[in-house]
């Protein structure tokens, strides 16, 4: 998807290192080097200086850096709150969680405050974050109470071409049939379409799944295709969307991967990430839907187990980064 929109300025961008025992250091650091990344927007390194050097070390990179934002160079917000003792590699902890915290609250402060257009965040690690008091079902569910956000939300996953959302995110399975209401379809629909509209996409094609096996099977295996997914789809097209369903999702993904529909709507976490994961694990990225601010990150782990050794793999991290520069640019006002 190209930009042709002509703004005012770049896009300012807020970037944290992820979780500093897992592989986002070194990645940042390499989406730092990579030349398109400094000249496509304004990048905010959030880190203290001695952290993003200790990352394009173990990346072997140089990573251009000045006090103030210009073309090519990246400018860091150091505020001296880096830990005397470096924080362990390849171990969940709660030093590593509050770390991560610390500089998500402020991006979000910088995001509120109208000083950037989008967050790009690199892996973090959902049980440091845990024992550092992170409570919620997830990441979204924590920026959404931090931003005092109370609009639908959805998880929304992403590979080049192909984009989904989900009714319910994460919760037991044995909770998933109860929360299928069309209130909630219709929502998950019309997030996945605006976000499709807002990365280019003027008329997004949408596929919504089924919950049951062969889509319920007219009613012999669950109802909930008839009483609640159906209507949320007539519902969506009576609003001007174009979505269809609901499909058996063990086929769907194969007609969106050969180029029929732009996204997918699915019931539940792992209908649509085991999919999109088969498709394309190295570009996988995870947009926070529905928030005021866009928010972005690659949709795999910290990956503990090649932490330090430099092979972490740029693609998502590459990927994330490109979105949220390409919708945050949509988002600028238009020059004359």
């Amino acid at each position: 998807m190209s930009n042709t929109t002509s703004v005012a300025r770049r896009p300012r961008i807020a970037l944290t290192l992820g979780d500093p025992a897992g592989v986002g250091p070194e990645l940042a650091a390499k989406l730092l080097a990579r030349p398109q990344t400094l000249a496509s927007a304004e990048v905010y390194i959030l880190a203290d200086a001695s952290e993003v050097a200790a990352a394009a070390r173990v990346a072997g990179v140089s990573i251009p850096i000045s006090d103030t934002p210009k073309v090519g160079y990246a400018v860091v917000l150091d505020d001296g709150t880096a830990p005397a003792v470096p924080i362990e590699t390849k171990k969940v902890s709660l030093e590593a969680g509050a770390r991560v915290k610390h500089q998500l609250h402020r991006a979000l402060a910088l995001a509120n405050s109208g000083d950037v257009d989008a967050i790009v965040f690199a892996p973090l690690n959902k049980t440091s974050l845990h024992l550092a008091g992170m409570h919620e079902e997830d990441e979204l569910r924590w920026f959404a109470k931090e931003l005092g956000h109370t609009g639908v939300t959805s998880e929304l996953n992403v590979l080049p071409g192909l984009f989904t959302a989900r009714v319910t995110s994460h919760i037991p399975i044995s909770e998933v049939a109860a929360k299928i209401k069309t209130p909630a379809v219709v929502a998950a629909i019309q997030l996945l379409d605006g976000v499709l509209k807002d990365s280019g996409l003027a008329s997004p094609r949408l596929a919504v799944c089924a919950l049951n096996p062969h889509a319920g099977e007219n009613g012999n295996f669950g109802r909930e295709e008839i009483d609640e997914i159906a209507p949320g789809v007539v519902a969506a097209q009576e609003l001007g969307i174009d979505a269809s369903g609901p499909f058996p999702s063990d086929t769907v993904f194969l007609a969106a991967k050969r180029g029929d529909f732009d996204g997918v709507v699915t019931m539940y976490h792992d209908q649509g990430q085991i999919a999109m994961k088969l498709i394309g694990f190295d570009s996988g990225v995870t947009i926070q839907g529905g928030l005021p601010v866009v928010i972005a990150t690659p949709a795999h782990g910290t990956a503990f187990d090649i932490v330090g050794k430099g092979i972490a793999d740029l693609g998502a991290t590459a990927h994330a980064f490109d979105l949220a520069v390409e919708i945050a640019s949509r988002r600028l006002p238009v020059t004359a």
